[in-house]
């Protein structure tokens, strides 16, 4: 017998919220992960049930919302995650590069924080295509992990993993094995993106300027000089006008004016003219 009462609609509840609020699907296999994080809040309210919390969340959504998405959230990551940033990637900012950047036909794009490599991969499928074929195209995805970063070149995921990619998403950049259960990156999709173990408060070996950095998630975990120290580094390395993209739970204080806040967690470098 269970601590907490979690009901199939308690449950259907939670996952609508989480989506809502940034794009992870919580399928059925995650019930459990569910109930084992958010026990921990309803324990620390001395709630009795799912009901209750779901009640006070509601009740106290200002001060509430942000530790429930956080204790849902923390090391998940999904294909397409926040799809918002990457159909703002697509609308605006490649169009953008095709003309700020036809003389050196180059574009740099950095993960940074790729976890077990949902992210740099969502980035690449986007990417798919959009430069002409004489153009230098290259995405870097870093973590510290080693372990998630091994699944990450490996490539292969279960069917729980790729839940919400699009068929033709699948067909495209997927083969599946014969029992339905895996998911394995495409070869051409793998060679679009190069993996390294970084720690993002050491010396960075990259040289040049990236266009896109995507820093989803991360930040979260570092007290506020380490952030703010790490926005100025991500700002040097930045192109003129490049964007930086942040987790949903995340943001950047007014006193960083070298970036203009775009909405959506999406910020732009402010050109020095």
């Amino acid at each position: 017998m269970k601590e907490f009462l979690l009901t199939d609609n308690d449950f259907k509840t939670i996952a609508k919220l989480v989506y809502d609020a940034c794009g992870i699907v919580l399928g059925d296999h995650k019930r459990e992960m569910v109930y084992s994080r958010l026990a921990r809040r309803i324990r620390s309210l001395q709630l009795n049930n799912f009901k209750q919390y779901l009640a006070y969340l509601e009740a106290h959504e200002e001060q509430e919302f942000s530790d429930f998405i956080n204790a849902i959230t923390t090391n998940l990551t999904s294909f397409f995650r926040e799809s918002h940033h990457f159909d703002y990637l697509k609308s605006d900012i490649i169009p953008n590069l095709l003309l700020s950047n036809r003389s050196t036909k180059r574009v740099r794009v950095w993960s940074a924080g790729c976890s077990t490599g949902e992210e740099p991969y969502t980035l690449a499928m986007t990417l798919d295509g959009v430069f002409p074929s004489d153009w230098d195209v290259k995405i870097l995805a870093t973590d510290l992990d080693s372990n998630v970063l091994n699944k990450a070149q490996l490539g292969s995921y279960t069917a729980a993993n790729v839940n919400g990619l699009e068929s033709h998403h699948l067909k495209r950049w997927f083969l599946k094995s014969k029992d339905g259960e895996t998911f394995k990156v495409k070869p051409e999709l793998q060679k679009k993106v190069h993996f390294k173990r970084l720690n993002l408060l050491q010396k960075w070996p990259m040289k040049g300027s990236f266009d896109v950095i995507f820093c989803r998630n991360v930040v979260i975990y570092f007290d506020k000089e380490t952030k703010d120290q790490l926005f100025k580094r991500y700002c040097d390395i930045l192109a003129p006008r490049g964007h930086l993209f942040l987790g949903h739970s995340e943001s950047m204080g007014k006193e960083h004016s070298e970036f203009r806040n775009l909405g959506k967690t999406m910020y732009q470098k402010v050109a020095n003219e």
